[in-house]
């Protein structure tokens, strides 16, 4: 029975610490021409990427990192409900968001951001995770 006990435990633990792990932002659209990026120049890494703002960024180690992306909301009163019935997305960061233009966390391809949001909100609040 103990051996039960420290089981559900350890899956408990395990869980919560899943949950915590996500972090939450500002998901914002980025239309074509994705190339050059400043993770690969001009190799083509596909449509379900992102460009990272500054603090993920982290000097270039975030390129080729892959984070599952979720719509959480509106961000503004144009459009009151962007998400889509497929909230989740996951990229690949290729590029890098420099400030201060970059006015989110991730700066996702139109495709990405179209498959989690409706792109007339330009911009969605959203948890990620690596």
């Amino acid at each position: 029975m103990a051996s039960v006990r420290t089981y559900s435990s350890i899956l408990i633990v395990m869980t919560l610490l899943s949950f915590g792990s996500s972090e939450t932002g500002i998901g914002t659209i980025n239309d074509p021409p994705y190339l050059p990026s400043a993770c690969y120049g001009y190799q083509d890494k596909g449509v379900m990427i992102a460009a990272a703002n500054q603090d993920l960024w982290q000097g270039g180690a975030a390129c080729g990192k892959h984070f599952q992306v979720t719509c959480k909301g509106a961000i503004n009163q144009g459009v009151p409900h962007p998400c889509t019935g497929s909230p989740t997305v996951t990229v690949m960061i290729t590029d890098f968001c420099p400030p201060p233009g970059c006015q989110g966390n991730l700066d996702l391809s139109h495709e990405a951001f179209s498959s989690i949001a409706d792109p007339r909100a330009g911009g969605i609040k959203i948890s990620y995770k690596q």
